[in-house]
């Protein structure tokens, strides 16, 4: 089994990057092969809603993305990590999630096959204050950016007030439900 962890997070080594590693350490222990992306280390630009696409479902800017979306096909889980920035997903993350706005289009609009297996999708996110609604603005988002990419949402871990860079680690039960999480992906 392949697990793909894309990581939302500027922050390297931050809130969102520990439970990540958390969730592909529980997906290690049962023996799944696992690939972390950290979208903040990739050269890809916003979308530009180019007026010139193709009808394949492949964006015709060439940087980065174009191997992210090669992983996320190939991958037989998806775990999405994202901290919260101002109610939503950070900048990095829906940038990724705009840039399938081309796959979107070749599912939804001309009606064809994406070539994107099934999968699993999960969504992992922290915020620093204790505001739900934040976090339904992001799952709305990942929501159909899986549905796009056919992740069924199978699972999600909301850990709130973390803020400080690694204050996670004084969150025991975060961290367990982390692993817990990555373990449970590789099962079924």
């Amino acid at each position: 089994m392949r697990i793909l962890g894309i990581n939302g997070s500027p922050r390297i080594g931050g809130n969102t990057d520990i439970l990540l590693d958390r969730v592909l350490e529980g997906a290690r222990a049962n023996n799944a092969d696992t690939d972390k992306i950290i979208l903040n280390n990739l050269k890809f630009s916003p979308c530009q809603e180019c007026e010139s696409v193709n009808n394949e479902g492949e964006c015709v800017i060439k940087d980065d993305m174009h191997d992210l979306y090669k992983k996320i096909k190939d991958a037989d889980v998806i775990a999405l990590a994202s901290p919260i920035f101002f109610g939503s997903l950070s900048a990095q993350t829906k940038i990724m999630v705009d840039r399938f706005q081309c796959l979107w289009r070749l599912k939804y609009i001309l009606n064809k096959d994406t070539g994107y297996k099934r999968k699993k999708g999960v969504f992992v996110s922290v915020e620093g204050s204790d505001r739900e609604d934040f976090f339904d603005n992001a799952r709305s988002i990942v929501k159909n950016l899986f549905a796009t990419i056919n992740a069924e949402y199978t699972e999600e871990l909301f850990c709130s007030k973390v803020d400080e860079k690694a204050s996670i680690l004084k969150h025991a039960g975060c961290l367990k439900k982390a692993f817990e999480l990555g373990a449970r992906l590789t099962r079924g």
